[in-house]
């Protein structure tokens, strides 16, 4: 087992955040270079609910670094809210920059194991800042989630014009992100998730997205989608979009048949699990190609 270590980091507005570390656990030649994966927890989340992750994907050489996004977790700012979604891009960018100079990682010997909200601000860090990562796996990212109610964009505009910060709830019962009894019951007595999500970052999260999933082939890095086959939270044809627009040499989409949103902790999640360790396997087995955009003014 690996010995769990939390650690904090300051990020671009001067915040520490919280993160946890977990060291490899095979040790290395001297003249062997750290390989690292970074986990994004769900919007409402935080790290330790993505930890069981680093068991079970089953690659004892690398190091494994997990954060609570602000305002999630033990980090600092109102739950489920921040200035603004570009705020959690650059706080992304503020920890790869960490992890490169605190422990000696090089950018292209990093992939990135992200879900659901988690999921796009790593696709919007990953396009808006260009680091040259080995590997990104998106599981269920929430490029357009299920409000349920008619008008409900429209709606919280028109809320948001009011002078104070209101907040949605969070409507989708624990039953309904996964078929894991046991990971059902923690989260409802889990007392670090946050149950609501202002106003402001939701329509954030929707505008980003938009931008994120019609600019996506302006994404060049190597790309796993894994799609929820039976999601209640988010829709599945923006992921999709968003995969067909991507311009990465390797990409794979994978779409998992009765699979809650909850794609990383589902019951019969190691098939998730599974298919995420073969593509950094992969990705790490092969060098980086770099993208020929010579003549990228007429094909993209």
């Amino acid at each position: 087992m690996r010995t769990e270590k939390a650690c904090s980091f300051v990020s671009h507005d001067g915040t520490a955040l919280f993160y946890r570390h977990w060291d490899a656990l095979e040790k290395q030649p001297e003249t062997a270079e750290k390989k690292a994966i970074i986990l994004f927890h769900r919007g409402h989340e935080h790290s330790g609910r993505i930890a069981h992750v680093v068991e079970e994907i089953n690659l004892p050489d690398y190091e494994f670094f997990a954060w609570d996004a602000r305002g999630c977790g033990e980090s600092p700012g109102e739950r489920g809210d921040a200035p603004n979604f570009a705020f959690l891009s650059h706080d992304a960018e503020a920890f790869f920059q960490h992890i490169q100079k605190h422990y000696g990682i090089k950018a292209e010997n990093i992939a990135v194991i992200a879900q659901s909200v988690g999921a796009v601000i790593a696709a919007t860090w990953v396009h808006d800042y260009v680091p040259n990562i080995r590997a990104l796996v998106l599981a269920s990212p929430a490029f357009r989630v299920k409000l349920y109610v008619p008008f409900a964009i429209p709606g919280l505009r028109l809320l948001s014009n009011i002078p104070a910060n209101f907040f949605v709830h969070r409507y989708v019962t624990a039953r309904f992100f996964t078929h894991d009894e046991k990971r059902q019951a923690s989260f409802k007595t889990d007392p670090l998730i946050a149950r609501p999500i202002s106003t402001k970052i939701l329509l954030d999260l929707f505008d980003t997205s938009k931008r994120i999933v019609a600019d996506a082939q302006a994404i060049h890095v190597p790309t796993q989608l894994l799609i929820s086959g039976s999601d209640y939270v988010v829709r599945r044809k923006p992921q999709e979009l968003f995969f067909n627009n991507l311009s990465s040499h390797t990409k794979e989409m994978h779409v998992l048949k009765g699979f809650y949103h909850d794609t990383l902790g589902e019951k019969e999640r190691h098939t998730a699990i599974i298919k995420a360790r073969s593509f950094i396997k992969n990705a790490f087995a092969n060098p980086i190609k770099a993208p020929t955009l010579l003549t990228a003014d007429q094909s993209g």
